[in-house]
């Protein structure tokens, strides 16, 4: 009698002990799902958790993110919310909070939040980079090329912060700047597909149609789906009068996708150049 009054103070313990780690283990499997895409699946793993603990901050912010690849952005704002109420210093929670605004379209809500979370941590880059990219949506360029500009200051081999700097030059018609930002970033990253195409873009606009083609060709090298690529290098081929090639690279962009109607028309105008230097 003494040993199973002496084991059952033992089992509560336990007991008491395995209550805790569950929360725990609730989140890191529902960390694992959501590693593997399956985000209804963390999604009822992070509540577990907090069904056992009401304040686990964690499980509230990986729960928002898993309901913002879900496009639920209510639901994630809601969840990130109650992360800040948790803690107030939650940085993370601020930066997710404002991208789940962003996509409900509410811009400057979202600039508020990357607002406290750059406040809470002034060398936090994603809140950077993430109201530069709000910025630039609202057509504000030299505010969000300041903002990249941070995050590169912050982290130097930011790659997706010289690609977006180079789109607001872009924008601003400074193409020689985003050639250099865009430069940047295909050194950091030499697969960056979209800075092969939007550096195309800028030498096409200096006039260097050979030199887009060689960015245009690089981003299909990397990307044989890349409709975007095979309709500039269209344009590229026209500007060298290399109608056939311009022919050929729009019928392949329409291959991949059929609705591309803007490759239809330049197909067409193509063809009409074409005609005429028979």
């Amino acid at each position: 009698m003494k040993k199973i009054l002496l084991i059952i103070p033992a089992l509560l313990l336990m007991m008491q002990f395995s209550c805790t780690q569950t929360a725990e283990e609730y989140v890191d499997r529902g960390n694992t799902k959501y590693e593997l895409k399956d985000y209804r699946g963390a999604i009822a793993d992070y509540s577990k958790a907090i069904e056992i603990n009401p304040d686990y901050a964690v499980a509230y912010t990986n729960r928002g993110s898993a309901k913002d690849y879900l496009e639920d952005y209510k639901g994630a704002i809601e969840d990130y919310s109650k992360t800040i109420e948790i803690n107030p210093e939650h940085e993370l929670a601020y930066t997710n909070r404002g991208f789940a605004k962003f996509a409900l379209g509410d811009h400057r809500g979202a600039i508020v939040d990357f607002n406290k979370a750059i406040e809470i941590n002034p060398d936090y880059a994603v809140a950077y980079n993430n109201r530069g990219f709000v910025k630039n949506y609202l057509e504000d360029y030299r505010g969000a090329i300041e903002d990249y500009s941070k995050a590169i200051e912050i982290n130097p081999n930011d790659a997706t912060a010289y690609y977006f700097r180079g789109n607001a030059n872009g924008r601003l018609e400074d193409y020689t700047g985003a050639i250099a930002d865009y430069n940047k970033a295909i050194e950091i990253n030499p697969d960056y597909a979209v800075a092969y195409n939007n550096r195309g873009y800028a030498k096409n606009k200096l006039e260097d149609p050979r030199g887009a083609i060689e960015d245009y060709s690089k981003a299909i090298e990397i990307n044989p789906n890349n409709t975007e690529a095979y309709f500039g290098r269209s344009g590229s081929k026209i500007a060298l009068e290399d109608y056939r090639g311009a022919i050929e690279d729009c019928n392949k962009a329409i291959e991949i996708n059929p609705d591309y109607e803007a490759a239809y028309l330049l197909k067409e105008f193509a063809k009409l150049f074409l005609k005429q230097k028979k």
